[in-house]
Formats: C-alpha cells, sequence, structure tokens
C-alpha cells in the first residue's frame, strides 16, 4: 500500500504530538482456546503500557468463535488491575444488548476501584446473526431507542433528568468515567449532541469518513464531558521491516472477515502463508480482496507518514490502533516499531 524506502529508526513529530492507543479484540488462534486468548489479552496490556501507549481497550462480540471477548467490564477490570498507568476502557460496550442502569454500576465499580483511569466507550452495533440477537433478547429494532439509552446510561453520572426518576447507580454518580461514542454513521451527531468524544473508523471510505467529522464538529455542543469536539480515528495499522511483511501481517484478520461475510462464521487467525496459498471462491476472493483495503501497513517510516497524512486529512485528536495477525510475537513487534516512530516510550 505505501511503498518506498527507510526504516522505523527516525521518529515522527506529528505523530509525537497527538496520543496513541490499542484496541485489542481477543484474537483466538488457530489451535487454541479462546480461554487463553483472554489471558493472553490481559499479557498484552503490560505490554503495551511498557511501550507508552496511551489506552488499552477491548470490544465486545457475542458467539463469536474467533473472538473471546463478550464480556468487556470484566475484561477492562482484568486488564486496569493488571495495569498501573494506562488508561483502560471498552471500544466498546454494546448499548442495545445491556440495560443502562446495569452498565453503569459496571463502570462505577471500575471507576471507584481505578479512579482516573477508566474509559466508557460505547457503541450501538449488533450481535452478528439472528440467534445470538434472540440470545440476548434483541431485535433489529434494538437500536431505534439508542439515543434515550445512552442519554439515561449518563445520567446515572450526572444525576440527570434523563435517569428513571428515583433510581440511582452505585457507586457510580459523582464518580465519572470518561464516555467515548463508537460511531459509523449517524451515532457522530448523536456523539455532537450530548457532547461526546467521537471514536470513528473509516467504514465506508476515508470520505465518508471525513465528511462525518465535520459534521461532528460543526453540531458539537460542549457538556460536562468535553467542552469541545474529540475525535479519535480508530484503524487498522501494521508496521514491519518490509512492506511486504507487513502487508502480510494483515491477512489473517482480513481472511477471517472474508469467510464470516461469505460463510456466516467468524473462525479464528490462521497463518498468512496457507491463506495466501489458498484456492477460494470468486465470492471469497472478492471479499478478502476488499477487506485487505483500506489499511496502514509499511515499514516505520512509510506507516508514520501515511498517519502523518491521515491525522492530518481528518484533524484526528487521537489514533486508535488495532493489530491481529496470527503470529503474537509479530503482532508485539509491529506495536513496539510503532511506538518507536512515534517516540512513546
Amino acid at each position: 500500500m505505501f511503498r518506498g524506502v527507510g526504516n522505523d529508526v527516525a521518529t515522527s513529530r506529528r505523530l509525537r504530538s497527538i496520543p496513541l492507543s490499542v484496541l485489542d479484540r481477543s484474537s483466538v488462534r488457530r489451535g487454541r482456546e479462546p480461554a487463553e486468548a483472554v489471558r493472553e489479552t490481559v499479557r498484552f496490556a503490560r505490554r503495551v503500557e511498557e511501550l507508552g501507549y496511551h489506552r488499552f481497550w477491548v470490544s465486545e462480540h457475542h458467539g463469536v468463535p474467533g473472538l473471546a471477548g463478550p464480556a468487556p467490564t470484566v475484561l477492562a477490570a482484568a486488564v486496569a488491575a493488571a495495569t498501573s498507568r494506562i488508561r483502560v476502557g471498552t471500544g466498546g460496550v454494546m448499548l442495545p444488548n445491556h440495560r443502562p442502569l446495569v452498565v453503569a454500576e459496571q463502570f462505577g465499580v471500575l471507576q471507584a476501584l481505578h479512579p482516573g483511569r477508566i474509559d466508557m466507550g460505547v457503541g450501538r452495533s449488533l450481535a452478528f446473526t439472528g440467534a445470538i440477537r434472540r440470545a440476548l433478547g434483541t431485535g433489529m429494532d434494538a437500536t431505534a431507542d439508542f439515543s434515550e439509552r445512552l442519554a439515561e446510561l449518563l445520567g446515572y453520572f450526572t444525576g440527570d433528568p434523563s435517569r428513571p426518576s428515583g433510581v440511582r447507580a452505585y457507586p457510580g454518580e459523582g464518580l465519572r468515567p470518561a464516555p467515548f461514542l463508537l460511531a459509523t454513521g449517524e451515532g457522530a451527531l448523536v456523539a455532537a449532541g450530548l457532547g461526546l468524544p467521537l471514536v470513528v473508523a473509516p467504514v465506508g471510505g476515508e470520505g465518508r469518513m471525513v465528511d462525518l467529522i465535520a459534521r461532528y464538529r460543526e453540531r458539537f455542543r460542549p457538556s460536562v464531558w468535553s467542552q469541545a469536539p474529540y475525535v479519535v480515528v480508530s484503524g487498522n495499522v501494521a508496521v514491519a521491516e518490509s512492506a511486504e511483511r507487513a502487508r502480510s501481517l494483515l491477512v489473517p484478520e482480513a481472511w477471517a472477515n472474508a469467510h464470516a461475510r461469505v460463510h456466516g462464521v467468524f473462525p479464528p487467525l490462521e497463518p498468512a502463508e496457507e491463506i495466501e496459498g489458498r484456492v477460494m471462491s470468486r465470492q471469497e476472493r472478492e471479499r478478502f480482496d476488499a477487506a485487505m483495503r483500506g489499511h496502514v501497513h509499511g515499514t516505520g517510516e512509510e506507516v508514520a507518514q501515511a498517519l502523518e497524512g491521515l491525522v492530518e486529512r481528518t484533524g484526528a485528536d487521537e489514533l486508535l490502533v488495532t493489530t491481529s495477525t496470527f503470529d503474537r510475537e509479530e503482532m508485539l513487534d509491529s506495536y513496539r516499531r510503532l511506538a518507536r516512530v512515534a517516540a512513546l516510550a
């Protein structure tokens, strides 16, 4: 994707000026148990903290063989207990799956145990299949009242009348974990109306994302949560000794995404070499090629240049980086190289 010469020794002045954070999805590797993936997430968070990253977030996925993080607040608690400085949060809790009171209580406990370190990232995505949605007690219309649910959730921390009369979330009121709204569409305007920081990814293309960010900034209303717009741009990033090797780091997750779109199941990650040698159906190849597009990969210098351009085009206040590949050591090396060019440590 990004060709050229260079290495990852020189640091990037522009990247040094904004926070870099990490989202980990607790990916399962072929031949390993999901329980191991969850434990690895906690160990990985400690390494990320040592490298100097700003936040470490975990995600929510239900009934997915290749992703072992269905309970983000529980996992965030384990990560926060295993670390000491890095901010810890969720990217995110999917509010249609939960009652706002329960979410407020969970984050109140997290903030009480780890004051000043907890981020409450929430989203509005639904489970991938109808069977899982039924098991969660939700339907395709579960996002219809998302704005009301979100306002209720925030109200438990501020005492706002959006919460049900007479109901309080202990120990949350007054503790106030930092809220973020994950959005790829009109949810950005919900974030603007409530005065929340926005987390956005280039779903549907970078142009669409830039437009959403502009509309968010135009309509932002200052709140107790944020006095000014704050944009976190999220994306897949891979750094290696060569552009070719960095590209290969993206292959396992791209194939898992393609397989899920064609067959309805997101499988555990497999080695890139096996995937690239596989004979794919036409539909699988189209989905795989699509899943490989739009990511940032290359040597340290190439990735720094690409991320600098992304920050310039979007005005991002922060970058949230995701790297999922089969080999955990290669994944850690990618984060290590990125931290080096951003001079995090």
